[in-house]
């Protein structure tokens, strides 16, 4: 994997305090991006306010400039535009988290980069890696290291046999764009199978169960055809998330929605890359989960 002629945004680099007091000047920047003459566009970083970007940003222009756009977490607000938009953009790697891991991105991450991005034949199947951390970074220690722990692979909270449809999701924040541009109309869930993650420090095995009876009670569950569930950000994984999500889903009519558990995106190392529209599948039967599609042309 190489990005060649990397370059960057003209506010990038002005700091986090300007930044964080001017969402035009970050505004500015995505729309400079597209109107740029580059392939793709990675997000630095996550955080917690992509969504003040929105009164700044002309939708026109990501429209007229499809090009390939990656990031996670926050950066769902921003991929939300592009799916306005009509764009595919990939839910995968930010730049600070994921390629500037301390001592080199992670060699699965960057297989799924390579998978995903820069190569045109289906996707197929996403085997779990056989290692996984949740450690926070510490740029400023120059002999920091991840302590990486056995990973488990899947597990299927409920479900049988297999589903297909097309990857829409991002954290359970989507619940919080209700009411703004941003919200999709509910036809955008039917036959698709969601994808979700989060973090402990933000939703509790608790929120995470009423995030899945706001899914049931907006009316998504009855119209996807499965669910994919990430890791949380800790080891060893917390089982009271999964008793949480299939207490929700104990509701009849989705009981046996397909739901697994347990995959690697969002906010744990290391991660794949999800291409929203793509067509995927989960099998419930083997513990499986496949994207049957290129991404890319």
């Amino acid at each position: 994997m190489a990005f060649m002629n990397v370059i960057e945004a003209p506010n990038s680099l002005r700091g986090e305090e300007y930044l964080k007091n001017n969402p035009k000047a970050r505004a500015e920047d995505l729309m400079w991006a597209f109107e740029k003459n580059v392939n793709g566009i990675i997000a630095n970083i996550g955080g917690n306010d992509s969504i003040r970007l929105l009164p700044f940003i002309d939708i026109n222009i990501i429209k007229s400039n499809p090009k390939i756009f990656i990031g996670y977490s926050d950066i769902l607000n921003i991929h939300m535009m592009c799916y306005k938009a009509g764009l595919i953009s990939f839910y995968g790697a930010n730049l600070l988290t994921t390629l500037a891991e301390p001592r080199q991105i992670h060699s699965y991450s960057r297989y799924w980069i390579n998978k995903t991005l820069f190569n045109n034949d289906i996707i197929g199947e996403i085997m779990p890696p056989d290692e996984y951390s949740a450690d926070s970074h510490d740029y400023t220690n120059k002999n920091f290291m991840k302590r990486y722990h056995k990973n488990k692979g899947y597990d299927l909270i409920c479900g049988t046999g297999i589903v297909k449809g097309r990857l829409i999701g991002g954290t359970t924040r989507l619940s919080e764009l209700l009411g703004t541009e941003l919200e999709l109309p509910i036809e955008c869930y039917d036959s698709s199978i969601l994808f979700i993650e989060d973090i402990i420090e933000c939703v509790s095995p608790k929120d995470m169960g009423d995030f899945i009876k706001w899914l049931n009670d907006y009316g998504i569950l009855r119209r996807i055809k499965g669910m994919i569930i990430s890791k949380f950000n800790e080891y060893p994984q917390n089982e009271n998330y999964k008793i949480a999500i299939k207490n929700a889903l104990n509701i009849e009519g989705i009981s046996e929605l397909p739901v697994l558990i347990g995959l690697d995106f969002g906010h744990t190392s290391p991660k794949i890359v999800l291409p929203y529209g793509v067509m995927a599948e989960i099998d419930c039967d083997n513990n499986k989960f496949s994207i049957l599609e290129s991404a890319v042309i």
